[in-house]
């Protein structure tokens, strides 16, 4: 005799495009989602159904969102990145995630917070190439800056390397006064927030002196090849096409690049098409490299910016009508 079914839920899918490139070639997305959390899927055109025990439900459900997100953000989604939603929404209910890093902020471990969040480690983790995009509060810099510094302490890399383009107000780095750490370490606070959290002052400190952790201007790149480091660069929407060429040709062996923007924050000129937008687009069939998207889900500052960031997005999908 056959259990009866716990729970069921409906996901209803936008149009059968969308049901094709989620379901993937032969159903073999469908095949992984039932295997991996034991549902039972029933899928008619544009809807899916999802039966088995609640948890299991919650969890293809959340399977589904996550990837429907993902198709919406960049038209597609590989079947490795099915397994890594997967693998996301099997764990994250564990005190110690796949995704949990090995170091400490405010006496807790550094762990993602949302399913964005945990795909955004998992990226790293996996990638020697990471691009993230995402509005302000989803945790793209805090936790760049947590899995550099838990390579570190692992002995798997040597150095940290922070880097991001100065044009913020228009002002060059000539211009401003003091030597090149004073001129440059205003546009690097939001990283130093997150390093001071992660490890003692004195130990930034000494690690700075060493060069242990190096700050740059992106300009300052150009013609180097750094190995044995995570070099993270900020702010990644206020490049130029070329200036993003430079830096992700700057990897060298055993290296991981991790780069963070958000693209509704561009400071540049409007005739100058921002270096993190076109490498979405020119590098996002490249093995090895990550694009992870963000969006005000994953924010987890005060609840008063989702609301906020929500009524400018709102307002940009008005002025595009």
């Amino acid at each position: 005799m056959v259990d009866p079914v716990a729970s069921s839920a409906t996901v209803q899918l936008a149009d059968r495009e969308e049901a094709i490139l989620l379901f993937g070639q032969r159903d073999a997305h469908l095949r992984m989602i039932k295997d991996a959390l034991g549902v039972r899927l029933i899928a008619r055109g544009d809807t899916v159904q999802i039966e088995g025990d609640e948890e299991a439900v919650q969890r293809a459900e959340r399977a589904f969102h996550q990837l429907r997100q993902m198709i919406q953000k960049q038209g597609q989604v590989s079947s490795e990145e099915v397994r890594t939603v997967l693998e996301i929404v099997q764990h994250s209910h564990e005190r110690q995630t796949p995704q949990t890093l090995a170091v400490h902020a405010a006496g807790r471990a550094v762990r993602p917070r949302t399913d964005g969040q945990a795909r955004y480690i998992q990226a790293m983790r996996d990638h020697d190439v990471t691009l993230c995009v995402g509005p302000a509060g989803t945790g793209k810099s805090y936790l760049a800056v947590g899995m550099a510094v838990t390579l570190l302490r692992q002995g798997a890399i040597k150095r940290i390397v922070l880097v991001r383009p100065a044009v913020e107000a228009g002002e060059r780095l000539g211009f401003l006064p003091g030597d090149l750490n004073a001129k440059i370490n205003p546009y690097l606070r939001p990283l130093f927030d997150a390093l001071h959290e992660m490890m003692e002052p004195e130990t930034v400190r000494r690690y700075m002196d060493n060069d242990i952790i190096e700050i740059a201007p992106l300009a300052y790149m150009r013609g180097r090849t750094i190995s044995n480091a995570v070099i993270i660069l900020d702010e990644g929407q206020n490049t130029t096409v070329p200036q993003m060429k430079m830096f992700l040709t700057r990897l060298g062996t055993n290296s991981k690049i991790i780069v963070t923007g958000d693209v509704t924050q561009i400071d540049l000129p409007k005739t100058i098409r921002s270096g993190m937008i076109d490498a979405m687009q020119r590098l996002k069939n490249i093995d090895r490299l990550a694009i992870v998207h963000l969006d005000e889900s994953d924010i987890v500052r005060h609840p008063l910016v989702q609301q906020i960031v929500r009524a400018y997005e709102d307002k940009d999908r008005d002025r595009g009508k």
